[in-house]
């Protein structure tokens, strides 16, 4: 769990939640950065990066120990 290689793993996948929670708060409309509820849309982005901080952990119990994916393949 303390390896190098598995918290990269675990902040690209945090990372990449956070991003497309925050894409999602924003939605499809173009966005008007004077209107855009900044507060909501960090709360969004917020959550999506904790659960996949979570799920990454809770994967380490499943599967290969080195990384954050729910993935049995140990292959490298």
């Amino acid at each position: 769990m303390w390896s190098a290689r598995y918290w990269r793993d675990l902040a690209e996948r945090a990372i990449a939640s956070t991003a497309a929670g925050a894409l999602t708060a924003i939605g499809g409309d173009t966005l008007n950065v004077w209107d855009a509820d900044y507060t909501m849309i960090s709360g969004v982005a917020a959550g999506a990066g904790l659960i996949a901080v979570l799920k990454g952990l809770a994967a380490k119990t499943i599967g290969d120990r080195e990384s954050a994916a729910l993935s049995r393949d140990r292959a490298r």
